[in-house]
C-alpha cells in the first residue's frame, strides 16, 4: 500500500511520463443533459473557465447546474501526457488532473460565481487527494484563460484562506495556472452522472462559505 502511495502522489517528469498519442478522443457532439455542443467552436461572447476539484463526474453536475453556463465537458488537465486515456491518467503516470471545461456567458453568469461553486464544492486544503480519492488527478486546480481570471482567481483564494483559518482549517493547496491544454475525456464520462444517476460522488467541501465580493477584492489590486 505505501508504495502505491507513493507512486499516485508524485508528478512524474517528461522522461517518466507516458507518451500518449496524437489522437483526439471522440466525444459526443451535443451535451447529453443542456444540448449543446460539447466541443468548439462555441458561440461568440462565451468564456471558458477550467477546475479540477477532485473525481470529474461529480465536478461537472456542479457546473452544469450552475445558471448561465452554457456548456460543460470533462477531461484531463496540467499534466504530460498528450490525449490519456483514464486508465493512463488513475495509473499516476500522466500528471494530468481530473478536470471540468465550464463554456459559461459572462453577461448571465460571473466568473466570480463560478470561482464560489468550486471552492465550496470540494476540500482545497488537501494535496493529491480528495476524500478517500488519492493520486495525483484529485488535486484541486485553476486554469485561467486570461489576466483577469487570474486576478479573480487569485483574490478568491485568499479571501477563502482566511475564512478557511478563521474555522481551523488548513492552508488552500490549489494551483492556480495559464489554462493548460484540455484533453476531452471518453464519451462514457461526458456528464456520467446525468447517464447514470446512482453513480459515484466522492465531492465533499468543507463548510465554508467563500466570501462574496471577490470582484471588488480583485478590482482594487
Amino acid at each position: 500500500m505505501a508504495i502505491w502511495s507513493r507512486t499516485k502522489l508524485a508528478m512524474p517528469t517528461r522522461d517518466t511520463a507516458l507518451p500518449g498519442r496524437p489522437q483526439r478522443m471522440q466525444v459526443p457532439a451535443a451535451h447529453h443533459v443542456v444540448g449543446t455542443p460539447l466541443a468548439p467552436p462555441f458561440p461568440d461572447g462565451l468564456e471558458r473557465a477550467l477546475f479540477g476539484l477532485g473525481c470529474f463526474w461529480g465536478a461537472e453536475r456542479k457546473f452544469w447546474t450552475t445558471p448561465g453556463v452554457y456548456s460543460t465537458a470533462v477531461g484531463y488537465a496540467g499534466g504530460v501526457t498528450p490525449n490519456p486515456t483514464y486508465e493512463e491518467v488513475c495509473g499516476g503516470r500522466t500528471g494530468h488532473a481530473e478536470v471540468v471545461l465550464a463554456v459559461f456567458d459572462p453577461t448571465a453568469a460571473a466568473y466570480e460565481t463560478l470561482l464560489r461553486v468550486f471552492w465550496e464544492s470540494h476540500d482545497p486544503t488537501q494535496g493529491m487527494r480528495q476524500g478517500n480519492d488519492v493520486g495525483t488527478q484529485y488535486r484541486s486546480l485553476i486554469g485561467v484563460y486570461s489576466p483577469g481570471q487570474r486576478r479573480l482567481a487569485e483574490a478568491s483564494r485568499d479571501a477563502y484562506q482566511r475564512a478557511l483559518a478563521a474555522a481551523g482549517l488548513d492552508r488552500i493547496t490549489t494551483e492556480i495556472v495559464d489554462a493548460p491544454e484540455f484533453y476531452y475525456a471518453e464519451a462514457y464520462h461526458q456528464q456520467y452522472l446525468a447517464k447514470n444517476p446512482g453513480g459515484y460522488c466522492g465531492l465533499g467541501g468543507t463548510g465554508v462559505a467563500c466570501p462574496t465580493g471577490l470582484g471588488e477584492v480583485a478590482a482594487r489590486r
